[in-house]
């Protein structure tokens, strides 16, 4: 029988980025569905915007700019600008980081770290993916209606997807493939055809400098076109709703949400259900959460670690069980690429696949070693694959430092280690365990206690949760 606490870091697991170490001792005295609703409830506060530009960008920027039209500059300053964004959105990505490991609204932006990779987008303006970002921690846990009219929308989509391409006279078919294939029905789901007429439905979509959707009418088709079996003068908005009608777009979206938040092996009589649900709801993501988080099914055995962690969930993770102030943020940035996943650069616009594709031989040692790294008990000497391409030119500041520590952090080890006073000594390993790891662990204390400072307490504990958080089951939730 699963006991409470072990569903309880289930939950903090699926429906966040796992439990705090503040927390930690509270596990075993609420029920899980207390508990989600206490999750549920910190997440229904809008978020604010995250803003990760500096006053010398924005007035960068604001020079250059007037009245929506670009001055003309030359080469060297248009680099520099590129240059400056580059570096804005790394800066994005540690913030939003922060965000996933500090905040209480822990579902929310589980909810919106699933939607940036569902829609997925590679953009070197940072006001475009910060408002993209805006757009799908907003809506997070609203209506999945509304977040698609938006994000389809965003100048980060529209750019990255060739609107600017898609006119009258020469139709880029490229985001109305996407908006069928990924974002809403599923490849199978849908013909050439209705590809080709709804690329014309989506011409004339466009965003001027600012980010603003702007609408192009003298290079928008205005003729009839014919959309899953619809045949009328259909603009992109209805061809965005007819895509809705279809009751396969509720059973695609919530696929990939079983997949994320439940277990890679889908259970096609649940999903049925949820999707049913999530249809007649008229889309709101709250409703198929709740249905998810608040069944007996979710926390059934085969469904308790049986997800692998991804590089962004472990680095998030670990950071919430041990507090730490970093010393060098952007160390960050070099983990996330040696672990194979860099917030806002996805491989391609399907985003990144997830499961097993995580853990490679080389991705699956660097993950045992974090925790050392992290503890200042290990070296980097991993070179990261340089892919410019992948890295958007960012590759170049990201270079490792082969001699040093890729991390430089203070763990602050009261917080966590206090939530162990009350363990007597020859409970601590079990204890230890059982509030690090989903599973029963393959290995036995004594492999553990060889490896672990037993000089006191405090060491004890300290040494032997970094061995524990080297280890394969770590990897799981």
């Amino acid at each position: 029988m699963v006991s409470n606490q072990l569903k309880n870091q289930h939950l903090l697991w699926r429906a966040g980025f796992g439990p705090s170490a503040e927390g930690l001792n509270q596990l075993s005295l609420l029920t899980p569905i207390d508990l989600y609703a206490a999750i549920k409830k910190a997440s229904s506060k809008k978020p604010d915007y995250l803003d990760a530009t500096d006053d010398y960008f924005k007035g960068l920027v604001k020079g250059i700019v007037e009245e929506g039209k670009r001055i003309q500059m030359d080469k060297e300053g248009l680099k520099m600008l590129q240059q400056k964004s580059k570096e804005q959105i790394k800066n994005l990505n540690l913030m939003w980081l922060d965000e996933m490991v500090y905040s209480n609204a822990q579902l929310r932006e589980k909810m919106a770290f699933f939607w940036h990779g569902h829609f997925a987008s590679r953009n070197l303006n940072v006001y475009f993916q910060q408002n993209l970002l805006d757009t799908i921690r907003q809506h997070a846990l609203g209506n999945f209606r509304d977040m698609l009219h938006e994000v389809s929308k965003s100048a980060a989509m529209l750019f990255f997807l060739n609107a600017a391409q898609n006119i009258k006279a020469h139709p880029n078919e490229n985001f109305a493939r996407e908006v069928m294939e990924l974002f809403t029905l599923g490849r199978g789901n849908y013909t050439e055809s209705d590809v080709k007429e709804a690329a014309r439905a989506f011409t004339g979509w466009g965003a001027n400098v600012k980010g603003d959707f702007v609408f192009r009418k003298n290079f928008h088709d205005n003729g009839t076109k014919t959309v899953l079996g619809v045949k009328a003068n259909l603009s992109g908005e209805d061809v965005l709703d007819i895509l809705l009608e279809q009751k396969q777009t509720a059973v695609y979206i919530t696929q990939k949400i079983y997949r994320f938040f439940v277990n890679d092996n889908i259970d096609q009589t649940k999903v049925e259900w949820l999707a049913e649900r999530f249809y007649k709801s008229n889309y709101e993501i709250g409703q198929l959460m709740d249905d998810i988080f608040t069944a007996d099914w979710f926390y059934e055995e085969k469904n308790i670690g049986s997800r692998i962690k991804s590089p962004i969930e472990l680095l998030a993770g670990i950071r919430r069980m041990l507090p730490m102030e970093l010393q060098n943020e952007e160390s960050q940035l070099l983990l996330q690429r040696l672990l194979g996943q860099v917030l806002f650069v996805p491989p391609n616009v399907a985003g990144w696949p997830g499961g097993k594709t995580w853990i490679d031989s080389s991705t699956l040692m660097f993950r045992l070693r974090l925790p050392q790294l992290i503890n200042d008990d290990d070296h980097l000497n991993i070179q990261p694959k340089d892919d410019d391409d992948l890295m958007m030119g960012n590759s170049g500041n990201l270079q490792p430092a082969s001699k040093g520590k890729p991390v430089e952090v203070k763990i602050d080890w009261n917080i966590y280690t206090k939530n162990f006073a009350a363990v007597p000594k020859e409970k601590l390993m079990e204890s230890l365990s059982g509030s690090l790891l989903q599973l029963k662990p393959a290995f036995n204390d004594a492999t553990i206690r060889n490896y672990t400072d037993s000089g006191n307490r405090e060491s004890f504990i300290k040494s032997a949760t970094i061995q524990i958080m080297s280890t394969p089951e770590y990897q799981l939730c």
